[in-house]
């Protein structure tokens, strides 16, 4: 397998998106971070199965709003792009579709800016901003997306990376507040209570080789 080299400088330290990365089979990692995806998937060996059906549920999810004629989609959480990217699915389906994908970590945005190309028939864009700054996020995706027509918004195990001090419930509920009608809310969220034990320890394992100040641990099964 081919490994694409890291544009940023943390080549000696894992870094959470590359984690999940080589959870997922793509190309976009270094030597710490699949130790440190190694380490971490033999303290919880269900984390590589759970990323992946992860990965397989946003696939089903695109198709299927796709089927129900919903042509764009912002993305909230980008991460590293691996196979089957929100846009890969749904221009696959119709080449029109448009995509804006949201990250708040600089790491992600190096790798993403060049991968996340688009259909020519679509447009896809990248922005680099939080999820809790609602008003941002909203406004940039407008340069990209008709927020007058239906969108679909994904929120795949991102929500995690919220505190509870932050308000996930009022975050989601002011996105989907400001879409129209014939929108739809695609979510996904780890279990804490499943293997409970694993779910510390898995974490744990990548956590303090990590870099970047908005870095979370990978969402366990």
């Amino acid at each position: 397998m081919s490994v694409r080299r890291s544009p940023d400088s943390g080549a000696g330290q894992a870094h959470p998106a590359r984690v999940y990365n080589a959870w997922l089979g793509g190309t976009d990692h270094l030597p710490a971070d699949r130790e440190a995806a190694e380490a971490a998937a033999a303290a919880n060996p269900g984390i590589v199965r759970a990323v992946r059906a992860n990965r397989a549920f946003l696939g089903r999810a695109v198709r299927h709003l796709v089927g129900a004629g919903v042509r764009q989609f912002l993305d909230i959480g980008t991460g590293i792009p691996a196979a089957d990217n929100t846009h890969e699915v749904a221009q696959s389906l119709a080449p029109e579709a448009r995509v804006v994908y949201v990250d708040n970590d600089p790491v992600v945005l190096a790798h993403a800016r060049p991968l996340l190309a688009s259909a020519p028939e679509g447009h896809t864009e990248y922005l680099e901003a939080d999820a809790r700054d609602v008003g941002t996020v909203l406004a940039e995706a407008a340069h990209t997306l008709d927020l007058d027509r239906p969108v679909g918004l994904m929120l795949v195990a991102v929500l995690q990376y919220l505190p509870d001090a932050d308000d996930p419930y009022a975050v989601t509920a002011a996105l989907l507040d400001a879409l129209p009608s014939g929108s739809h809310l695609v979510l996904s969220h780890p279990a804490a209570d499943i293997h409970a034990d694993r779910v510390v320890v898995a974490p744990a394992v990548v956590d303090p080789r990590r870099v970047g100040a908005g870095a979370a641990p990978p969402p366990p099964p």
